[in-house]
């Protein structure tokens, strides 16, 4: 089975492609295939645990499928999760995403303490009210602001 893009990149063009498509697309796609490759529902049902007529409701647009769940139709038609989405031979090119700060700086809270110190001002945002939890942004807003000036 030839290897998709990344995970990462699979879902990102999910997410992306949500945006534009309705149901029935991705639904017509699994069918697409389905039938290029000369299988039933029942012949997917037994290669990915699915059940037929959950399979039917993707088809006919009545459900749309968690990413798990496509990886799992991906492997049943033996194809990279991409072609789920992208009639072409080759892989979709992927929009500029933004890259890491040069000099291999890790962004603040992503690691150590301070990874610790922004998990408990999450779950401490989590439980303020909304109002209060803009007047936070606001605040913190400016002094970011001032601290870049």
């Amino acid at each position: 089975m030839p290897h998709a893009p990344n995970f990462f990149n699979a879902i990102q063009l999910v997410d992306s492609l949500r945006e534009v498509s309705t149901n029935m697309i991705i639904g017509d796609r699994l069918r697409a295939l389905r039938e290029q490759k000369k299988l039933s529902q029942g012949e997917i049902e037994k290669r990915t645990g699915l059940l037929r007529c959950y399979i039917s409701r993707v088809e006919n647009g009545h459900t749309v499928p968690a990413v798990e769940t496509l990886e799992k139709f991906a492997r049943a038609l033996e194809v990279p999760v991409y072609q789920l989405f992208y009639d072409g031979e080759e892989p979709p090119k992927l929009p500029n995403l933004p890259t890491r700060r040069k000099g291999g700086a890790e962004e603040w809270g992503s690691s150590g303490k301070n990874a610790r110190v922004l998990a408990k001002f999450c779950r401490l945002l989590g439980r303020a009210k909304e109002d209060d939890r803009r007047l936070l942004f606001f605040m913190a807003q400016k002094m970011a602001r001032a601290k870049n000036n």
